[in-house]
């Protein structure tokens, strides 16, 4: 297998009823034990990268290595640019090297939105580069007004007009689902996302993964979404496997081994993710 395109991808997954982890990463070792848990699995993933990172690495270096590691993977290896909030952002991603790019104009005003999404999805068309985009809010999961009622849910019939007025190749969608630990568990829209399904023909996003409850991801892969943004549970399995290898000692003071030791720990949680996102048991 290869470097695979992200809404190629997507779109198969739609088609044969699975959903794809996109997890996020930081350096080196978070992108080499994604694609290791995804070999693990047989399966497809996506390894994407905040730009908030950029000053602890440069997105060209992260968008160079996870294009390396993608194409001398066994399975597909997708990789993304998440959350560029502005044109500046989401064409800087597109120089610097990513295949796939989110330009998340979601705190903008509706037109401005989709005026936004529309200039870089054409700056995407010139390069072969997929465009994911936001529709409603997704916020914080630590403010639950962020993520209960439905005020900021993506509606249906805007989704419609912003799809075909953007030309986005994706859209991640709000259904009572935030970014980072939630307060309180989550209770996702389903009949919202099955509206949405019926309505629009391209790849459905669903952020904020961690910490749903796992029978809640199980049916929106059922119902028809496709891409499963996964950040704050990765590093929090990164940052335990690190702590308990700590607290067992053996390591003297060796931080290589530290970081070996935790891989497979954090090529497990990738994996179990895949299976998680499977549940028709769809195999390559």
């Amino acid at each position: 297998m290869a470097l695979v395109k992200v809404n190629e991808l997507l779109q198969h997954a739609t088609e044969h009823h699975y959903g794809v982890p996109a997890v996020n990463t930081f350096n080196f070792e978070t992108v080499k034990y994604i694609v290791a848990g995804a070999e693990r699995e047989h399966m497809p993933v996506i390894v994407q990268f905040y730009p908030g990172f950029y000053e602890y690495i440069p997105l060209k270096l992260v968008a160079a290595i996870a294009c390396h590691y993608a194409e001398q993977a066994s399975v597909p290896v997708a990789v993304h640019l998440d959350h560029s909030a502005g044109y500046e952002i989401a064409v800087g991603g597109i120089r610097d090297g990513f295949p796939s790019v989110m330009v998340d104009g979601s705190s903008l005003p509706y037109e401005e939105n989709i005026a936004l999404t529309k200039s870089v999805a054409e700056v995407g068309r010139v390069f072969g580069v997929d465009i994911e985009a936001e529709l409603g809010h997704v916020g914080d999961g630590s403010n639950e007004a962020d993520f209960v009622g439905s005020d900021m849910y993506t509606d249906v019939n805007q989704a419609v007009e912003f799809v075909e007025r953007t030309g986005c190749g994706s859209l991640a969608i709000a259904v009572g689902n935030a970014h980072g630990p939630y307060v309180r568990t989550p209770n996702l829209d389903m009949q919202r996302i099955k509206d949405i399904r019926a309505a629009l023909d391209i790849p459905l996003v669903l952020h904020g993964c961690s910490d749903i409850p796992e029978e809640q991801l199980q049916e929106t892969v059922v119902l028809g979404m496709s891409k499963f943004n996964i950040a704050t549970e990765y590093f929090r399995a990164m940052y335990a496997s690190i702590a308990k290898n700590v607290e067992a000692g053996g390591f003297n003071e060796d931080a290589f081994g530290l970081m070996r030791a935790a891989g497979e720990d954090m090529t497990e949680f990738v994996a179990s993710k895949i299976r998680l996102l499977n549940p028709n048991g769809f195999s390559l």
